[in-house]
């Protein structure tokens, strides 16, 4: 049974950073594409940033120059490294996987239940 957890969420003053991990089981996770959604309060989910299972990665215009995807194989663990957050930043972020390449479309198989990050002005 594939479990996909997130960690890592808080509240962070505007200018700080935070480090999101998720942490993925029950499937091969070097096989795997992996990305970062996010649901602000009132909007729809949208995709932060993906790396496929060759290593390459994308990011939605938000988070350039700011946000940080990688992951660990050895960990079986991704990572969102959030740096000069703002208030608009405020929203449930989600890691998610899939055999397939997906990158920002938010069609992948599977989900985890979400970290709350929270910017203060």
């Amino acid at each position: 049974q594939v479990q996909v957890v997130e960690s890592g969420g808080g509240l962070v003053q505007a200018g700080g950073s935070l480090r999101l991990s998720c942490t993925a089981s029950g499937l091969t996770f070097d096989d795997y594409a992996m990305a970062w959604f996010r649901q602000r309060p009132g909007k729809e989910r949208e995709g932060v940033a993906g790396i496929d299972n060759d290593g390459d990665i994308t990011y939605a215009d938000s988070a350039k120059g700011r946000f940080t995807i990688s992951q660990d194989n050895t960990k079986r663990t991704l990572y969102l490294q959030m740096n000069d957050l703002k208030p608009e930043d405020t929203a449930m972020y989600y890691c998610a996987a899939d055999p397939e390449v997906r990158w920002l479309l938010p069609t992948y198989e599977y989900w985890g239940q979400g970290t709350q990050v929270t910017v203060s002005s």
